[in-house]
C-alpha cells in the first residue's frame, strides 16, 4: 500500500489544474515556492507513482515527458516546431479500437494516440 502524502497530493493537484501538459520540471518550478523542501526528485518519483495507479497520463513528445491529469478518452498533438501537446477530443473513439479489434488477433483494451503537426500559434508562423 502506497502512503498517503502531502506532496504527491499536490502534485497531482497542480497537474489536474492545467492544460498546458507540463513536464516534470514545470510542475516543479510551480509549486516550490509554496514548499521548499520539495525536491525535483520527489516530483518525478509521485509522477511515476501516479502515472503506474492510472491516474495520469504521460505523453513523450519531443524527447520530452509530459503529464496531463485528464485520463478521460482524448487524444494528443504534439507540435513539431514548439514541442508543446494539445488536447484534441473527438466524440468516442472514431472507431478506432473497433476497426483495430477487426484486424487484430487478441484483445485490445484500450489506446493512445499522438498526432505530430502544428499548433494553431506554430502553423500562423510557418504558414
Amino acid at each position: 500500500m502506497v502512503r498517503h502524502s502531502k506532496q504527491r497530493d499536490a502534485i497531482f493537484d497542480n497537474l489536474c489544474s492545467r492544460y498546458d501538459h507540463p513536464t516534470a520540471e514545470d510542475i516543479y518550478f510551480s509549486l516550490k515556492p509554496t514548499m521548499p523542501a520539495l525536491s525535483l526528485a520527489t516530483v518525478y518519483r509521485n509522477l511515476s507513482q501516479l502515472e503506474g495507479d492510472g491516474k495520469i497520463i504521460r505523453i513523450e513528445s519531443a524527447g520530452t515527458a509530459r503529464y496531463d491529469g485528464n485520463i478521460n478518452l482524448h487524444y494528443h498533438l504534439s507540435c513539431i516546431n514548439c514541442g508543446g501537446v494539445f488536447d484534441i477530443f473527438m466524440d468516442n473513439d472514431c472507431g478506432l479500437c473497433k476497426k483495430a479489434s477487426e484486424i487484430f488477433d487478441g484483445k485490445i483494451t484500450g489506446h493512445s494516440v499522438l498526432f505530430t503537426g502544428y499548433c494553431s500559434a506554430c502553423n500562423k508562423q510557418v504558414g
